[in-house]
């Protein structure tokens, strides 16, 4: 029975827990708000935006092509319609500047890769838009430590079935490790797996959830460099 419930497949979100990302939102944001101050204040913008993104999901789908979508629609919204070409214009030229935006690694991440690749199953599963998440993976250099890359609409209990039944030996012996509770920690325990929290600085408003903290298979570890002792616990 020990045997059956080994651990034996790792899989890694990508945003946030591997490179950065949300700070990039961030500082996009800004520049977006400063664009419309004569309309409105940075909050409003703020919170304008936050609601374009949220109903936009399901239309567009996450990251930098759906919000530059929300961006022109909620300027838009906040100037009634009356947005200058320049405004527009301005706004593509940052959704751009994203997709150009160097990627930088978080530290511990090539070495804890280095240190469970070819001990496990390593399987990258992160959600997103499929040309700038290759592009990322591509430019970060860890793309060979990967077993699997799967680039996903959303993250769900049956989404991590699926891809541990694929690439692993079922969820229940494979493990998620990740910074949003919502996507990579909540749905991978409930669908049988582990889930190794890794929070980072900045997280999007819309992947918030509580944390399962009475959960057995719950673990939380202030950075990625911490993960190897965790996997000594309970492989």
């Amino acid at each position: 029975m020990a045997r059956k419930e080994r651990l034996t497949a790792i899989g890694f979100d990508a945003d946030d827990t591997l490179w950065h990302n949300e700070r990039i939102f961030r500082l996009t944001e800004d520049r977006f708000t400063a664009m419309l101050s004569g309309h409105a204040n940075a909050g409003v913008v703020s919170a304008r935006l936050l609601e374009a993104e949220r109903r936009n999901i399901a239309y567009y789908g996450f990251g930098v092509k759906g919000f530059t979508l929300s961006m022109i629609e909620t300027a838009l919204e906040v100037t009634g319609g009356n947005v200058s070409s320049g405004v527009i214009r301005e706004i593509l030229k940052t959704g751009r500047d994203m997709l150009d935006h160097p990627v930088e690694t978080l530290p511990h991440a090539k070495e804890v890769l280095d240190a469970v690749a070819g001990r496990y199953r390593v399987i990258l599963i992160t959600k997103g838009d499929l040309f700038d998440q290759e592009r990322k993976l591509a430019q970060s250099g860890l793309g060979n430590y990967f077993d699997a890359v799967e680039i996903v609409a959303d993250k769900s209990p049956e989404r991590y079935i699926d891809i541990f039944d694929r690439h692993g030996d079922g969820a229940r012996q494979s493990l998620m490790v990740g910074n949003s509770l919502k996507s990579d920690i909540v749905p991978v325990i409930q669908a049988g797996g582990w889930g190794v929290h890794v929070p980072h600085d900045l997280t999007w408003d819309l992947e918030h959830a509580e944390p399962p903290e009475s959960h057995p298979r719950f673990r939380r570890i202030d950075d990625l460099g911490k993960l190897p002792g965790i996997l000594g616990q309970i492989s």
